[in-house]
């Protein structure tokens, strides 16, 4: 999540015969300098075969300044100032939507063949998604479920190249979770596809969730709409993922969920899933709106529009940030140090907070080192994360895959 949201902010370009182009908050504009750390056994840091990890944040030499930078499972993506993506990590089904026969060219940063300018890209376990400046959508890889690769866009088919994703509506943004995409619509829709063993396409009722069911693996690789059962219509402005599960807020500041909730991250009260969408009372704020969400693989960030970060969902390892010991929370808890924040970002087990001055925070399982401290034990309050290439910097964004991190930084 990237700055501030607000309807208002919504904006589509594309009358009086000019031609469409979508604009929307999360898009990233301003550009800066991308730095890694963390594992990186199969190349997601991009700096070279002979690096496998780094314990503090490195810079990735890139042919031009980025404006995004979206951390995969072992896989990371780079949307160039001038609208062309770059990948770089783990291509065993595609992820990076680029040729990597030649040994080690995965190792390093290469850039993707898209025939429109990109003003948004996501990434998942092992899909990577990309959107243009027109609203179509792009996208490469495979989706994967409990027993293995499900396909893409066909069944069991992955994706080596990026293929155009048809809607019946332009695109405002995409967002990913480990295997499914949430796509926001111009008119205010959200469409999903992908994996719903979780309920995190928000579509798919729990018999139907195994593969389809009857209807095959065509009920989940087709883009279709979210329905929201309600007397009014339910228009959106924006979505989040975690990793099996959905956000979305409405353009009248509710939030909708759907997806695993085994520890609560959804602010349930039970731990069964939500395979349709459902407002949950945990989420009511009379004080401030919400302005954004990040999750986890059982956990949950949450940003209010006064700078405040709180929790939910699992404890263990220090993911919350409520300090050592805690339980698991089913309801957003503020985490007190962070009162000033701009955007939150979660990985497995692991999360960050980026400050309003451009001050990265970071808390959790310290294992794969990716909470930049130099050290592997977990963090249960937030601290501050440093380094030589932090130094006379401001951080604007952070992501965090399943064993690395990446950082969108620029000059003071």
């Amino acid at each position: 999540m990237k700055g501030k949201r607000g309807i208002s902010s919504l904006a589509v370009k594309g009358t009086q015969g000019k031609p469409l182009k979508v604009s929307h908050p999360s898009h990233g504009t301003v550009p800066g300098l991308v730095l890694v750390l963390g594992q990186g056994d199969v190349g997601q840091l991009g700096l070279g075969e002979d690096v496998m990890e780094r314990k503090r944040a490195s810079l990735v030499t890139l042919p031009e300044k980025t404006v995004q930078v979206e951390a995969g499972g072992m896989h990371t993506v780079c949307l160039s100032q001038s609208g062309e993506v770059y990948t770089f990590g783990c291509n065993d089904e595609g992820a990076l939507g680029r040729d990597t026969s030649e040994e080690g060219s995965e190792m390093v940063p290469g850039k993707v063949e898209l025939e429109k300018r990109i003003v948004q890209v996501s990434a998942g376990d092992s899909h990577t998604a990309a959107l243009s400046e027109n609203g179509v959508v792009y996208i490469w890889g495979s989706f994967r479920d409990n027993n293995g690769v499900i396909g893409l866009l066909e069944a069991w088919a992955k994706c080596t190249a990026p293929k155009k994703l048809h809607t019946a509506e332009p695109i405002l943004s995409i967002k990913s979770g480990n295997d499914h995409l949430v796509l926001l619509t111009l008119g205010g829709n959200l469409y999903t596809l992908g994996c719903g063993e979780q309920g995190q396409l928000g579509r798919v009722p729990e018999r139907f969730s195994n593969r389809g069911g009857r209807g095959g693996l065509g009920r989940l690789l087709v883009p279709q709409p979210v329905r929201i059962k309600s007397g009014r219509k339910v228009k959106f402005q924006d979505i989040f993922c975690g990793a099996y599960f959905t956000f979305g807020i409405t353009k009248d500041n509710r939030v909708f969920c759907f997806g695993l909730s085994n520890y609560h991250q959804l602010g349930t009260q039970v731990t069964t899933s939500v395979f349709m969408p459902q407002v949950t009372t945990a989420f009511k704020n009379s004080t401030a709106t919400w302005t954004g969400f990040s999750g986890g693989q059982h956990h949950a960030l949450c940003l209010d529009s006064n700078g405040q970060v709180y929790s939910l969902g699992r404890a263990e390892y220090g993911r919350l940030g409520l300090g050592e010991g805690g339980d698991e929370k089913s309801e957003p808890t503020a985490v007190p140090e962070l009162t000033d924040a701009e955007t939150v970002a979660c990985g497995a087990s692991v999360s960050f907070a980026v400050t309003r001055n451009g001050r990265v925070f970071a808390w959790g399982m310290g294992t794969n080192l990716q909470l930049g401290t130099g050290e592997e034990e977990d963090e249960w309050r937030p601290v501050e994360m440093t380094s030589k290439q932090l130094e006379n910097r401001t951080v604007l964004s952070v992501s965090s895959g399943g064993q690395h991190t990446v950082l969108l930084v620029k000059d003071r």
